[in-house]
């Protein structure tokens, strides 16, 4: 076989292999809604319609039935993990823990949609995101830890925090947001700070979220296709995919300086998004000690009816219209 022709077939592979990458991520956008509304009465039903289905050319679905049960399974691991996740929140509640969570990784690694799993059957009252912009003016010459404390939990929380005062070891130290002084500074400090939580009370847990330059590369591809994704990838964004390298050392400096018996760092591996997210959800329960909580059973009060009660009818201007 000739150098010409070799190479011509492993372009051809690379193609294929690009397409199918391609196509999961497409399945991924349709597990997600699914996961928004799917209850486990319904997705039996659902997944058997989707191995019945077509594709483009009419010929029957490739997706193989170890696809399809690797797919149930993780819906089915992932209900009972955030059923075990509710029991968590009525503890934390219960006994009045402050639970601290922290997201880091890099663009695309996945973070928000573990967050999501996380937050999706959870009272948003008792866990709460804190995603915080860039700091204003003012909040620069402050203590670099100063915005970040106002959002730490009181008994019976649970804050998530979607990148966190790591921000310093990541994207200031690349981008040239602070200087020298003050990112060694951040390494004196944060040990402390850290340490100062715990001993107040806080359960701090830190997680880094892992993916591979080509693995990035492909989600970034995705999000520039598809119009419904494209709203995530900033200028800043761009900027950190040409700079992987520099990224890529700022990430091991931070986790050799940060990674202390207080607050250790846990890597989860998140080029399988599922994996990564099933991994992490039983990880994080797997920190806290909880039980289940009693709740007294749950009784229906009896409507009151009243004789001279009428219920006045609403303008028609006023309805939504009916479209679907």
């Amino acid at each position: 076989m000739t150098t010409e022709k070799s190479a011509e077939i492993e372009a051809v592979d690379e193609r294929l292999s690009m397409d199918e990458r391609f196509n999961n991520e497409m399945l991924d956008s349709f597990d997600e809604e699914l996961e928004m509304e799917l209850d486990d009465e319904r997705m039996d039903q659902i997944l058997a319609e989707f191995a019945a289905a077509t594709n483009m050319d009419g010929q029957p679905s490739t997706h193989s039935k170890s696809t399809l049960s690797d797919r149930q399974t993780y819906f089915k691991e992932l209900f009972r993990l955030q059923g075990e996740l509710v029991k968590l929140q009525d503890w934390v509640v219960r006994n009045k823990l402050k639970v601290v969570v922290l997201f880091e990784g890099r663009d695309a690694a996945g973070k928000g949609g573990v967050i999501k799993r996380v937050t999706q059957r959870l009272n948003p009252r008792v866990c709460r995101v804190a995603a915080l912009p860039a700091p204003s003016e003012r909040e620069r010459s402050q203590w670099y830890f100063q915005r970040y404390i106002s959002h730490l939990p009181a008994g019976g929380e649970i804050v998530l925090f979607d990148r966190s005062w790591y921000n310093r070891a990541g994207v200031e130290k690349v981008m040239g947001f602070c200087n020298d002084d003050e990112y060694e500074e951040f390494f004196r400090s944060v040990p402390e700070f850290e340490k100062m939580l715990v001993r107040s009370g806080i359960i701090l847990i830190k997680y880094w979220f892992s993916i591979t330059d080509d693995e990035q590369h492909l989600r970034f591809m995705t999000r520039i296709h598809d119009p419904l994704k494209q709203w995530k990838l900033s200028p800043m964004d761009l900027e950190s995919r040409r700079l992987w390298e520099q990224y890529t050392k700022a990430k091991e400096v931070m986790l050799e300086r940060t990674h202390i018996p207080e607050a250790p760092w846990w890597v989860i591996e998140a080029v399988d998004k599922k994996k990564a997210r099933l991994n992490c959800i039983s990880h994080l329960l797997s920190q806290i000690e909880y039980g289940e909580v009693e709740h007294a059973p749950v009784v229906l009060p009896k409507r009151v009816y009243n004789a001279d009660y009428i219920r006045e009818p609403v303008p028609k201007e006023m309805f939504v219209p009916a479209k679907y």
